[in-house]
């Protein structure tokens, strides 16, 4: 059985990943800064505490564990810490960062480290960041010149959490994307344009929200160019400091929000589709970091190093086994037979 310590665990996203490893059979061991955790269906229980400005904290927090799932944001002050943490202990690192630099940052200057010592960390495995970057790379093959990757997020609405806040007013920094396959910053104006999501979201306006998925593609999939948008509903949720924080709706903790994610890459003029939807971005945070860690631990020989999820796992094969938290469809057709088809010498 293997044991997983959960940094963040009373956070709201922290309570589903140590749900998930439960329902699983593994062993999760909760630590927070208060040293209070109350599961999403049980009474308050024992903890381990951290303090992420003490270096033994974080060492005694991990104590025994066999990997390091990492919720507790504003990551901006967690990951570097955490994941430091983790090549000391020589175990694989998991977190769910949204916001680039951070990530960047992770890739930077762990990635050298992280390869000397044998460990794997794998950053912004979660709804935004490593979704996306599972669905664009079952969509690229390897080896593959992509013209354009396009990636767009429908939300129904956005009850933000007070570490979503808290992380949005923190996030300052430049956003970026990849264009003639560079990261740079985002155009002014930001792109945007209609998206034609599937039913029941259907056209809609969208704009460029650039987070850690850009990062995350940039470092292993080839593109000329890379966009990340989103529609304006769930923004204009997220603007207004009225909209409360998410609600339960059903006995697994989940709120009625529903999302879908489409993203679309362009490879010698034919587009090649994949569309993810399901409820809650932060509850299917849960199972995408859940089975990334488990299947890490899973004794299949992984790259080391600070790695996107799409370096490490089979896009399509991870994909498909997220049913029915994620709900995933994937047609590559028009690519492969793109990439599949030569030109006759002679002709």
């Amino acid at each position: 059985m293997v044991r997983i310590a959960v940094l963040g665990a009373g956070g709201h996203t922290g309570r589903f990943v140590v749900d998930a490893l439960r329902r699983l059979g593994a062993t999760a061991i909760p630590a927070t800064r208060t040293g209070r955790f109350q599961p999403i269906d049980g009474a308050e229980e024992a903890c381990r505490v951290i303090d992420f400005a003490d270096v033994g904290s974080l060492d005694r927090a991990m104590m025994g564990a066999d990997a390091i799932v990492n919720c507790a944001g504003p990551f901006f002050d967690t990951a570097m810490p955490a994941a430091e943490a983790a090549l000391r202990a020589r175990i694989p690192y998991f977190d769910v960062a949204a916001e680039q630099r951070t990530v960047q940052d992770l890739f930077d200057r762990l990635d050298g480290p992280a390869r000397d010592a044998g460990v794997t960390l794998v950053p912004a495995m979660a709804f935004y960041g490593g979704l996306a970057d599972l669905l664009a790379s079952a969509l690229v093959p390897s080896g593959t010149r992509a013209q354009a990757i396009d990636i767009a997020v429908g939300l129904d609405s956005w009850h933000p959490t007070a570490g979503t806040r808290l992380t949005g007013e923190r996030n300052t920094f430049e956003r970026l994307v990849v264009r003639d396959g560079r990261l740079v910053p985002v155009p002014s104006p930001p792109p945007a344009e209609q998206w034609q999501f599937p039913a029941p979201f259907g056209e809609q306006p969208v704009t460029c929200v650039a987070l850690s998925e850009i990062v995350l593609l940039s470092r292993h999939v080839d593109a000329a160019e890379i966009t990340s948008f989103m529609n304006l509903a769930p923004l204009a949720d997220l603007h207004d400091a009225a909209t409360p924080a998410p609600r339960a709706a059903d006995d697994r903790g989940r709120s009625a929000q529903h999302f879908v994610m489409d993203v679309r890459a362009t490879i010698d003029g034919r587009v090649g589709r994949a569309v993810a939807s399901g409820r809650d971005i932060y509850a299917v945070t849960a199972p995408l970091v859940v089975k990334a860690c488990l299947t890490v631990l899973g004794g299949n020989a992984v790259p080391t190093g600070v790695r996107a999820p799409g370096e490490i796992f089979d896009p399509a094969e991870f994909l498909a086994n997220l049913a029915p938290d994620i709900m995933v469809d994937l047609d590559p057709a028009a690519i492969t037979a793109s990439v599949r088809s030569t030109p006759d010498p002679a002709n």
